[in-house]
């Protein structure tokens, strides 16, 4: 996953959200959400703004944590689910089968 670091960046500089908004020459509203959800979506416009009044390279902007898209962690907990169901099923099955032997 794709994280921001402009609130750590900023905060190891010691700039404020609307003094970097200034400097980079972009909206205070979006520096304020970027600071909330450092997984918000940014065009690149903005993130060579946001770059060059940090003085820092798009790499050191941004970090990226490898992991599975949330659309497809989201499929593969219903799978895992779907497949509890399956087996809890067969188990119960199994069981009225054996049941049904037993008499």
């Amino acid at each position: 996953m794709i994280r921001l670091r402009l609130r750590e960046i900023a905060e190891e500089k010691n700039i404020s959200m609307s003094k970097l908004a200034k400097l980079a020459d972009v909206d205070y509203r979006t520096v304020r959400k970027i600071f909330r959800d450092p997984h918000a979506i940014v065009d690149s416009d903005t993130l060579d703004k946001l770059c060059w009044a940090l003085g820092v390279t798009p790499a050191e902007l941004i970090y990226y944590e490898p992991t599975a898209p949330l659309i497809w962690q989201k499929r593969l907990e219903q799978l895992a689910e779907e497949q509890k169901e399956k087996e809890k099923r067969q188990v119960d099955q199994e069981e009225r089968d054996y049941e049904e032997e037993e008499q």
